[in-house]
């Protein structure tokens, strides 16, 4: 059996609804993953924006959530989980907000590719204190037994038709 990653919230390749997002109320979407091997000892979860600032000259992949030594028991997280209620043992990354936590997409133009990569991994990995991206990459280094990733779409509506959906003009 692989590593499987999906949301109840929207299909591989689909679009984020905006509930998800900086429209809407920022909040996680649900998550559900299966097929963790048995010799895993924790998983890492980040979400990431290879395509900003914009899709046609992207110059820079933007982190949206970091999340490290989930429990390998662990089968997904809920919608909106609040950082208190991450599952025991599971720290935090900064995201490029430079703070913890979700923070939705929000593209500045165009569509978005928003990839959420769960990694299976054969270590619970030391306190990082609040690690980048990057820097829980390298501590990952050498410990990924398997990695699963779903793709989701965002882009922002028009502020013409935000403005019907909000009464305004």
């Amino acid at each position: 059996m692989s590593l499987t990653l999906t949301s109840p919230a929207f299909a591989p390749g689909g679009e984020i609804p905006a509930r998800y997002t900086c429209e809407g109320d920022d909040v996680s979407p649900a998550l559900e993953w299966s097929g963790v091997p048995a010799s895993a000892a924790g998983l890492a979860l980040i979400m990431d924006d290879p395509d900003a600032p914009d899709p046609k000259s992207p110059k820079m992949t933007w982190v949206h959530w970091v999340l490290y030594n989930l429990p390998a028991t662990a089968s997904g997280l809920p919608e909106g989980i609040d950082p208190a209620d991450l599952p025991e043992g599971t720290l935090q990354g900064l995201n490029d907000w430079k703070r913890t936590g979700w923070g939705g997409p929000c593209p500045p133009i165009g569509r978005h590719r928003y990839f959420f990569k769960l990694y299976a991994l054969d270590v619970v990995l030391p306190d990082l204190h609040q690690p980048t991206k990057a820097k829980l990459e390298a501590a990952m280094d050498g410990h990924i037994l398997v990695k699963a990733e779903l793709i989701g779409t965002y882009e922002k509506a028009p502020k013409s038709l935000l403005g019907s959906i909000f009464g305004r003009r």
